[in-house]
């Protein structure tokens, strides 16, 4: 079953929309925002929109010395924390200090992430992409939800992806223990999760008046793109063989700037107010694949499977149960 509120609604912005743009009339002054990973490519985009807008940003970083030194002169290094989403006690222990510390949480941005890395197991044998991006995303976000709860008008937005159109959830044999790894079908699968969350996050959340989010952000080169050698991403049609943007990527790929504007529409923009549970793409709720052109469904619109809101039901319980094992 997919939400009736899974449509455009011509929002007034679009692809190349800009950070700024759609936080220039927005006051954000006395909230609190987390953002994992918002020290590096469209993180820092958003962490800066954010802070211009009024907010306090927290950022949850793996390598706290890189961002410190990323963020300088933008975030104060008191509100660069460290956590490891490939580790549960790390997150854990960034919660408990969070609580501890402050006493609200308005937005809560799951940006951090890998992709299509080498075969990699963590914790209890987990595939690593699945892990990083949607365990420790989903700990982190199961333990604030109280905070949130008693925040009328917070909200919550986790970063999907194209890829999530790969795969819908790999339900017998997540963690590729039966089967050939192939790394990209482990991103799609993870990337899938990272909207379920979003969906089931809404549906538990929308009667105290929290609302939750995904987003594709959109083609951007970052340093998420690390583990690809020039010639797959020739392959993927993103780039030449002589190292340049393909012609492909010069038309559809974003600034860092605007691949971090959907997040922030979805984190602020008023014309939300009313709805959630929904996978956004260029700065407006996306439409569905059957409906997008043909050609264009691999790149735009939301497969039915990752805003199914039975799916994403099933993945809440099952990442629960696994979590507590």
């Amino acid at each position: 079953m997919i939400s009736k509120l899974q449509k455009p609604l011509d929002s007034g912005f679009n692809s190349k929309t800009h950070a700024d743009e759609i936080t220039k009339d927005i006051d954000l002054t006395g909230k609190i925002a987390i953002v994992t990973g918002g020290y590096s490519g469209i993180g820092i985009e958003t962490t800066r929109a954010l802070i211009n807008s009024g907010a306090e940003v927290i950022i949850t970083a793996k390598r706290s010395e890189v961002a410190i030194k990323n963020l300088e002169g933008i975030v104060s290094k008191e509100n660069v924390i460290e956590m490891d989403l490939s580790d549960l006690n790390s997150v854990k222990n960034f919660t408990d200090g969070y609580k501890e510390n402050f006493n609200r949480l308005d937005l809560l941005i799951n940006n951090a992430g890998i992709m299509a890395c080498p075969e990699t197991r963590i914790g209890n044998n987990w595939e690593s992409q699945i892990a990083i991006n949607h365990f420790g995303h989903f700990m982190l976000t199961k333990e604030l939800m109280d905070m949130m709860a008693d925040n009328d008008g917070a909200r919550f937005v986790s970063l999907s992806s194209s890829a999530h159109s790969l795969t819908g959830m790999l339900w017998d044999d997540i963690h590729f223990l039966n089967s050939p790894y192939d790394k990209w079908m482990a991103y799609g699968q993870s990337k899938t999760a990272s909207s379920l969350i979003a969906i089931e996050f809404d549906k538990l959340m929308k009667d105290k008046g929290v609302r939750g989010f995904s987003v594709h952000p959109g083609g951007i080169m970052t340093p998420l793109q690390r583990h690809l050698q020039n010639e797959e991403m020739v392959t993927l049609g993103w780039m030449k063989e002589d190292g340049s943007l393909s012609d492909l990527a010069k038309n559809f790929f974003k600034t860092t700037s605007q691949g971090a504007a959907t997040t922030l529409w979805c984190a602020t923009s008023s014309s939300l107010n009313n709805i959630g549970g929904v996978f956004c793409e260029d700065c407006d709720i996306a439409k569905i694949k059957s409906e997008v052109d043909e050609s264009m469904q691999r790149y735009f619109g939301v497969a039915d499977w990752a805003v199914d809101i039975d799916e994403a039901s099933k993945l809440w319980e099952l990442t629960e149960k696994t979590l507590k094992s």
